[in-house]
This record gives structure tokens, C-alpha cells and sequence, in this order.
């Protein structure tokens, strides 16, 4: 079994690179095997690409059943989006 967590994008590097934010953590990923990735964008993580983008409001819903798991977010829960 694999985890793929969302994580929204707060900055694009050259290359297929980003840097992704989760709950606080930043970690640079590749973005070689999705299109049209913007800052602000969910992308689907698992070890070190982005898998595909993911809707907002299903980044949110995914988050938030992290914190309830006790998963990896913070317990104020998950960021907010806008």
C-alpha cells in the first residue's frame, strides 16, 4: 500500500520542480508527470512527484480526514483554503 498526501504549491522552480506545502512543511517535488501546475494548485504527492492536480475542495475534504486520523496535520487542522 502507498499514501499520497495533497499538498498545494507555493512555489514553481526551473525544471519540472516546486516547492509544496503541507501544514507547515515545504518539501521540493517534480512536477515532470503533471501539466499546467500553478502556484496555489493541490497536487496528490507520493515520494517526491506530484501524481496529478487535485480540486480544492477535495484537497480540503482529504486533509481534513488526516486530522481526524490523527494524521499528519496539525490539531488546529488543516489550512484553509481560499
Amino acid at each position: 500500500m502507498c499514501l499520497a498526501i495533497p499538498a498545494q504549491v507555493v512555489e514553481l522552480r526551473d525544471g519540472d520542480n516546486a516547492v509544496v506545502d503541507l501544514a507547515g512543511v515545504r518539501k521540493e517535488i517534480s512536477l515532470a508527470l503533471v501539466e499546467n501546475v500553478a502556484v496555489g494548485d493541490y497536487v496528490i504527492v507520493h515520494v517526491g512527484y506530484a501524481l496529478n492536480k487535485l480540486d480544492p475542495a477535495e484537497a480540503e475534504k482529504t486533509l481534513k480526514l488526516f486530522a481526524e486520523m490523527g494524521g499528519v496535520l496539525p490539531e488546529d487542522g488543516p489550512p484553509t483554503l481560499h
